[in-house]
């Protein structure tokens, strides 16, 4: 394995290992919620409103569930991505300001790396509906983009 592939590894596995996070915490409101109901018992009466709520809960955390759960699907098939020469839906951009892996809308998360001064690099996961994301797609390493005024230079992309 290259230094390209390695790179390209360790920053998807720093984002799955986040996202199996959310999920795990997801899971356990959702689970918890679904406990608090059914220990509350039969609702007292028509405006008694705390099962509800409950429900609403469980209901939602469900959704932050699945959601997680789709993103760590996708994650878990870049890990057989081989590395992108221009940046496109799965790669990762490195610029001059900051790195960016084009995937999911996770936002920002920590790559521990041992060859950076602090031991920890910063990745922000971005979906394909963002501005920058459409500001980065089909470029490659030397190209320039401006995002909120602010020039950029595209550095490396694997």
């Amino acid at each position: 394995m290259n230094e390209r592939e390695n790179k390209r590894l360790k920053v998807i596995q720093a984002l799955i290992a986040h996202q199996q996070q959310i999920a795990n915490v997801a899971k356990q409101e959702m689970d918890s919620a679904q406990q608090q109901s059914n220990e509350y018992g039969a609702n007292v009466d028509r405006y008694d409103s705390y099962r509800t709520k409950m429900m609403r809960a469980r209901d939602m955390y469900a959704r932050q569930y699945a959601a997680a759960n789709s993103s760590l699907q996708f994650l878990n098939e870049a890990l057989r991505m081989p590395p992108f020469e221009k940046a496109e839906h799965g790669a990762i951009v490195v610029t001059d300001k900051q790195r960016f892996f084009l995937s999911i809308g996770a936002g920002k998360f920590v790559v521990n790396d041992n060859e950076s001064p602090t031991g920890m690099q910063y990745y922000f996961a971005i979906s394909a509906q963002t501005p920058i994301y459409l500001a980065l797609k089909g470029k490659i390493a030397g190209d320039e983009f401006i995002i909120n005024g602010i020039r950029h230079t595209i550095q490396e992309i694997f």
